[in-house]
Formats: structure tokens, C-alpha cells, sequence
């Protein structure tokens, strides 16, 4: 069974970071381009980060970018969401997914039904 599994969440102060992991069981995530999400309590989902199957291009919504960083290790099958600089609007259940790409660059409003069943990153002091 082709599953994906997101780990890495927790609680952390203000300004603090967190690893969040994307591990695929079943099938390799290389070539597939992959997508993080969130989703706050009273807010719809939104997409924060994407990375490409290919030569790995990024995508980042603009409310995180300089302070999250998106990466593959092909090695260990999974892609990762550094979160640097941590402010309780990040706080919310974080999914990874596959998303669809075009002309190689992935496309974070264009996901698949392939999802994880999601990470809780709690931002508080």
C-alpha cells in the first residue's frame, strides 16, 4: 500500500524551529513532486511549500519564505520542512501530499489524493 507519513511536529516557543518529515511507504518519492500543507482550526487549508520530482525546484507561499526550507534526501525517501523562526500563526496540523506539476515546476493548487495523515506543530510560550 502506496501511503505517505508525515512526523517531526510538536510544541516550540516563539522563534524556535522544528524538522517536519515526509516519508513514502510503497513507493519511492523520487520523481514525484511532493507538497506541504496546513490547516489551522477556523481556516481552510493552505499550501506552504512545494518541491519538484525532478531537478527539485521549490515553492514557497509568501508568509514563510526565508523561514521554512523544503528538501529531498532520495536516500531515505522523504522529503523535509525545516521551520525556522516559528510564530504561532504557523501553528496548525501540517500534511504532506503529491501534487501535480507543470512544465516541471510543481503545483501547490493542483494536489492529488495521495495524502499523509498529518503532524501538529503547536507555536506557544
Amino acid at each position: 500500500q502506496m501511503q505517505l507519513v508525515e512526523s517531526g511536529g510538536g510544541l516550540v516557543q516563539p522563534g524556535g524551529s522544528l524538522r517536519l518529515s515526509c516519508a513514502s511507504s510503497g513507493f519511492t518519492l523520487d520523481g514525484f513532486a511532493i507538497g506541504w500543507f496546513r490547516q489551522a482550526p477556523g481556516k481552510e487549508r493552505e499550501g506552504v511549500s512545494c518541491i519538484s520530482g525532478g531537478d527539485g525546484t521549490t515553492n514557497y507561499t509568501k508568509s514563510v519564505k526565508g523561514r521554512f526550507t523544503i528538501s529531498r534526501d532520495t536516500a531515505k525517501n522523504t522529503v523535509y520542512l525545516q521551520m525556522n523562526n516559528l510564530n504561532p500563526e504557523d501553528a496548525a496540523i501540517y500534511y504532506c501530499a503529491e501534487v501535480h506539476s507543470l512544465y516541471g515546476m510543481c503545483v501547490m493548487t493542483s494536489v492529488t489524493d495521495r495524502w499523509g495523515q498529518g503532524t501538529q506543530v503547536t507555536v506557544s510560550s
